[in-house]
């Protein structure tokens, strides 16, 4: 979803997290109690001990009982010190009316709730994002990987916040002080996003959207509405609209100066319902422009992240055989079940070897890349290490794990291929399963969980680190491939087997990519030396 940072990266199936509020009915001085439930912990399918609230957890053991988390450095004693400094510092000197938020930790350490005293802003829209602040304080103090917060008191950053926040007139201008105190982290993948681009981002990590199926965005240069992309089978694909057409109006509101997700808001809705849009044919010439409306029922809109083909091609030794091209564009929910499908397909077509393209793969959700692994791999192989903020590293291992396939593998990967795309090379690699190939990736081996806030928005925590299986460290170093993608490679000796004359493929794409040529000569290696996945 999502550029680099649009990926879900947890290791949960999405679940909302609803904040507790509870107001205490007293005098117009009031006081507001905000409660947030933290780390619930319960056993899964991998040896790990996961949240059951939305976002990865700190996991801190691997037994198959329920655990607690506990943070031996800060006793009742300190914390409650703490507490009333803070409180006073943010109350001395103010006057108005004040509120208290109590947060409420689930640890031993930290049985007693924080006590957050602070002047309320008389401005209703900046109160609310008063809450959302308190609400990021409490996450970010709890879960976020470095335990010094950047080297900088984490409390007073909450004072220094709130009175900056408070004489401000608007919700806008109240976010920026929130995103301003994230920044000092000095991680700029701890981040809070607006409602709109959290709806935006969980669209492309559900995998699925009630629409019509259009993907627009704004021309640069003329600033008008273009189709990116129409969903094969979607409504506005049996219409007929096409890549390139222009998108005029939407049930009669015209379009000038609407940006593309604006456009993609109103074109959404229930299924049931419909929506009619004027369309222009911008593959004609100007002399022949036809304007057409079009009337689309909203459906279930499926995105599939994945895309196969099957690239026959003679072996050195003239046999004739079928590889298994599958590209994954991005982890979301429905990825390893697509997968799935997809392979099953392939193995009913005879593929005898398999091209996984983690090429421009961002990332995304951690469990669909971790899902997606076992798909690959048997046993109880370790799929990644993750470190905790307390320095504790974690393997998170497959339980009994049984592959779909056992056939020769290689994966593609690139300086696009990051996170979750990192996970999974790494587990199918290290793990003795597939060579890479390709430019190395990005390096990001940063792990986020996701927290819907009361208001709709949503906040990205940096909560673990992660190695891959052979404790290979990823993080701004990235993974080098087996074999290196170069053009100079393509200037071998034919009788190297690596240019050869391929049957048909059934994409003109993949005919010249020299990364899959490569592929293929590294699967003819392995086939030839009897390698078994």
């Amino acid at each position: 979803m999502n550029t680099l940072h649009r990926s879900h990266l947890d290791l949960n199936n999405p679940c909302p997290v609803s904040s507790i509020y509870t107001k205490i009915p007293q005098t117009p001085t009031s006081i507001t109690c905000y409660k947030h439930p933290f780390s619930c912990f319960s056993v899964t399918r991998y040896r790990v001990i996961r949240s059951r609230c939305k976002g990865l957890p700190v996991a801190k053991a691997l037994h198959k009982t329920k655990v607690t988390k506990t943070n031996p450095q800060v006793g009742n004693g300190e914390l409650d010190k703490s507490n009333r400094k803070l409180v006073d510092s943010i109350a001395r000197g103010l006057i108005g009316v004040v509120a208290a938020v109590s947060v409420c930790l689930d640890s031993p350490a930290m049985a007693e709730s924080l006590t957050i005293a602070f002047p309320a802003s008389r401005t209703h829209e900046v109160n609310a994002v008063q809450r959302t602040l308190v609400e990021t304080w409490g996450l970010i103090r709890e879960t976020f990987v470095d335990p010094t917060f950047n080297h900088q008191d984490w409390d007073s950053k909450l004072q220094q916040t709130m009175v900056e926040m408070l004489p401000l007139r608007t919700a806008d201008a109240a976010y920026s002080k929130i995103k301003g105190m994230l920044s000092t982290l000095g991680d700029p993948f701890t981040r809070i996003i607006s409602p709109k681009e959290y709806q935006s981002f969980r669209i492309g990590s559900d995998g699925n959207v009630q629409g019509v199926g259009l993907f627009v965005n704004t021309e640069p240069k003329t600033g008008h509405l273009v189709v990116l992309s129409c969903v094969e089978g979607s409504p506005a694909d049996r219409a007929g609209i096409h890549v390139g057409d222009e998108l005029v109006e939407i049930n009669g509101e015209r379009l000038n100066g609407i940006s593309g997700e604006a456009a993609a808001q109103k074109l959404r809705g229930h299924v049931g319902t419909s929506v009619t849009v004027k369309v222009h044919n911008g593959k004609k010439l100007a002399i022949d422009s036809s304007f057409r409306e079009v009337r689309l029922p909203r459906e279930f809109i499926k995105l599939s992240p994945i895309s196969s083909a099957i690239i026959p091609h003679r072996t050195p030794d003239g046999h004739v055989s079928k590889t298994g091209y599958v590209k994954l564009l991005a982890f979301s929910q429905t990825a390893a079940d697509d997968m799935k499908h997809a392979i099953y397909e392939l193995e009913n077509q005879g593929v005898e070897s398999y091209i996984l393209d983690l090429r421009n793969n961002p990332g995304g959700l951690v469990k669909a890349g971790l899902d997606v692994a076992q798909i690959w791999l048997d046993g109880d192989e370790t799929l990644v290490n993750t470190i905790d903020r307390d320095g504790n590293m974690l393997p998170i291992n497959m339980i009994n794990g049984h592959a779909l396939t056992h056939d020769p593998l290689v994966v593609l990967v690139n300086e696009g291929s990051a996170s979750a795309s990192e996970i999974l090379a790494g587990a199918l690699h290290d793990n003795g399963r597939a060579k890479l190939i390709g430019n190395r990736t990005f390096g990001k081996g940063k792990i986020q969980s996701v927290t819907e806030l009361h208001d709709g928005s949503a906040l990205f925590i940096t909560v673990a680190k992660y190695l891959s299986p052979a404790l290979h460290t990823i993080d701004q170093v990235g993974i080098t491939p087996d074999v290196q993608c170069t053009t100079e490679m393509l200037n071998a000796p034919k009788e190297s087997g690596l240019l050869r004359k391929k049957s048909a493929v059934s994409s003109s794409s993949l005919e010249g990519d020299s990364c899959i040529l490569v592929a293929e000569h590294e699967l003819d290696n392995q086939e030839s030396k009897g390698s078994a996945s």
